[in-house]
């Protein structure tokens, strides 16, 4: 069963993110907010940095996705959030404000690991991709191909050796 309402939270990294999403499959309202003048001084991101601006930055976007999708949080079904991989410090104050939301509103939250997120978002941007198919993932660290099935876990066929997109070579 597919909830009505959920309320996704995103801070991996160095963006603070939430998003309303209808039935798993209609994006009600995405609010995203990057860190990039935080961490241009420093030539890359600050694993500490980022988490202390998550915890300043995350209520406000989560109220301003809940507002731009008009539904109250009483009205939501359950709240997702990303459990890793990612900075932990970052990902810490992500799970924490969830948990301690959804406890608030009574809901139940469930973490999502980072990179089938990024496979999932595939579909909500294409309605008509559905499984199986092979997704290329790069984020941070993480350059892979894998291959998505109806039922289970994503899994990796291919990964780069480096922390670069690379030239992925055929099975």
């Amino acid at each position: 069963m597919t909830p009505e309402l959920v309320l996704g939270v995103e801070t991996s990294c160095d963006e603070t993110a939430a998003a309303v999403v209808r039935r798993g499959t209609e994006v009600l309202a995405s609010v995203v907010r990057g860190q990039e003048a935080l961490h241009a001084p420093y030539g890359g991101v600050v694993p500490e940095l980022a988490s202390r601006d998550h915890l300043g930055a995350l209520p406000g976007v989560v109220a301003a996705a809940l507002s731009q999708a008009g539904v109250p949080l009483g009205a939501l079904s359950g709240i997702a959030v990303t459990a890793g991989p990612g900075l932990l410090g970052s990902l810490l104050v992500g799970l924490s404000f969830a948990k301690a939301l959804a406890y608030r509103a009574g809901l139940p939250c469930v973490g999502v690991h980072h990179l089938a997120g990024h496979l999932a978002a595939a579909e909500l941007a294409d309605p008509s991709l559905r499984p199986p198919y092979l997704g290329l993932v790069v984020s941070g660290g993480h350059t892979a191909l894998y291959r998505v099935e109806p039922d289970g876990p994503p899994a990796r066929q291919r990964r780069s050796i480096s922390r670069a997109a690379a030239v992925l070579r055929p099975l």
